[in-house]
């Protein structure tokens, strides 16, 4: 009877002892954020394209617009990018099996995008993982004083490689597995804000 009863209580408590083990204190700030110990190490961008164009960041922008004004038309033209993204847990954390997470990205001068990252995550410390995020967003047909600023904004994501300031990604972790037990999405598992600093620094929000 005894047993049983332990037995109970730790199926009860084993969800709140994971977030204990992956939330401690959010005062760790040498990898930028962390929330449940979760932290996002890096954010890149990678494979900037127009449409059928890789974006090379050493085009000139009036060669580039030419590019997409000729595919444009008066329909629409993706522009695409790749987030090179770094996750991981600190030093002595035990590992953590994420199953994906959801994600949106806020850029200024966009509309917000979002997605689901669906493949499973296995979070180390000393050890993170690289993740790459397909992000696009829809280029309309209209002039070239509508197509302007999303040529200049292709432009700088390849030429610096990183998002531009005041952007913002969101993160909402998935179910977490580890130490014999499951962590189900949105217990105790908010979603994680970070925003890009002018000098390309990661910040927690709120």
């Amino acid at each position: 009877m005894l047993s049983r009863r332990l037995t109970r209580r730790w199926r009860l408590l084993a969800p709140f002892c994971l977030a204990a083990l992956l939330g401690g204190c959010l005062a760790i700030p040498q990898t930028g954020l962390f929330a449940f110990r979760l932290a996002v190490t890096s954010l890149g961008v990678e494979e900037v394209r127009i449409g059928p164009y890789a974006v090379d960041a050493r085009l000139d922008t009036s060669d580039l617009m030419s590019l997409a004004m000729s595919s444009l038309g008066a329909g629409s033209l993706p522009l695409q990018a790749t987030l090179a993204m770094g996750l991981g847990l600190p030093t002595g954390m035990p590992p953590v099996e994420m199953a994906g997470f959801r994600w949106t990205l806020d850029m200024p001068g966009v509309e917000p995008v979002s997605g689901d990252y669906e493949q499973d995550v296995t979070l180390t410390s000393g050890d993170d993982a690289r993740l790459r995020l397909p992000v696009a967003f829809d280029l309309l047909g209209g002039g070239r004083e509508q197509l302007a600023p999303m040529v200049e904004l292709a432009s700088q994501l390849a030429r610096q490689g990183e998002l531009p300031a005041g952007s913002e990604l969101a993160i909402t972790p998935g179910d977490l597995h580890g130490l014999g037990m499951t962590l189900p999405a949105g217990l105790l598992t908010p979603t994680i804000r970070l925003g890009v600093g002018e000098d390309g620094s990661l910040i927690p929000q709120g």
